[in-house]
């Protein structure tokens, strides 16, 4: 099954509203079909992989955002499952620490970028510095930035810049044989409500909540803008947005998986040809039947 990527690309230079992408479309499809188009893109991502990391030629990023309770967690387990970890890294960026703080707002994301032949997956990322941090503008105070000595000097130049130091970040690492997918799984704030309601009612499950989500929660229009505004000023050719429906967890995996293995493909890689001057292997062979 091919993915229609139309309906969850944000394509760039064209604005769009979150209110428009369908948070439950399930793609025409039951749990159990799902299921089953999930096993089988999971087996074509594991070989796209295994020539990736052969090749060693490119990197792939893949981005991770949303709201508490969207599903990041489980649909990195489920997407990457099938996959060799020694061609994986992935990573959870929370609240910078000091030594963070006190270089520039990409540092410690440019420090945990994969190295040729593997894929990077990226939980949470560069990102929050212009979803969290312009809900919560205060956040830029612990930067220490020149000019910006109180949050009434954040005003919209200061996003507009820092929008373009994201791009400008994403065009180098493309440049650079980086293919960045971007991924913003979109929960309805019903489907959270819930998946919260279960996090407090599954004592298994208690650790997943704190009373900071309600916090948020009460945020959630502002968050909903500060989205908006980040998929409609960073979604470029070289590093697109895509805007995943996660109100059910098994369709959100089969698309992000889809999407993935599809990216993936379209690189067009092949497994190295070693010169025969380099290794000959007629010559292996024969030595290795005939040891006695």
């Amino acid at each position: 099954m091919k993915t229609n990527t139309d309906k969850y690309l944000v394509k760039p230079g064209k604005k769009v509203k979150i209110k428009d992408f369908d948070t439950n479309y399930n793609g025409h499809l039951d749990k159990e079909a799902g299921k089953e188009e999930l096993a089988k893109v999971k087996e074509d991502l594991a070989e796209f992989q295994e020539v990736l990391y052969a090749s060693n030629t490119h990197a792939v990023l893949i981005l991770f955002q949303a709201m508490d309770a969207a599903g990041k967690d489980g649909a990195i387990a489920y997407v990457m499952s099938g996959l060799n970890p020694q061609g994986c890294q992935v990573y959870s960026f929370k609240t910078p620490n000091a030594e963070e703080y006190d270089h520039d707002f990409l540092w410690r994301h440019y420090k945990a970028l994969p190295e040729k032949g593997r894929i990077g997956i990226h939980n949470r990322s560069h990102y929050e510095n212009v979803l969290v941090c312009k809900v919560h503008p205060e956040y830029i105070m612990s930067e220490n930035l020149p000019n910006y000595s109180s949050v009434d000097k954040i005003d919209k130049g200061f996003w507009k810049s820092r929008y373009e130091s994201i791009r400008n970040f994403e065009k180098h690492l493309t440049d650079n044989g980086v293919t960045i997918l971007k991924f913003f799984l979109h929960v309805s704030k019903e489907e959270q409500k819930q998946r919260f309601l279960d996090r407090i009612a599954d004592p298994a499950k208690n650790w997943k909540f704190s009373s900071g989500d309600i916090k948020e929660r009460a945020l959630w229009d502002k968050y909903m803008e500060a989205y908006e505004d980040a998929l409609n000023e960073t979604s470029t050719d070289y590093a697109p947005w895509y805007v995943i429906p996660a109100d059910k967890k098994w369709y959100t995996r089969l698309a992000v998986s889809q999407i993935i293995a599809e990216t993936l493909k379209g690189l067009k890689l092949e497994y190295p040809v070693l010169a025969k001057e380099e290794v000959d292997m007629a010559a292996c062979k024969e030595q290795l039947l005939s040891e006695e």
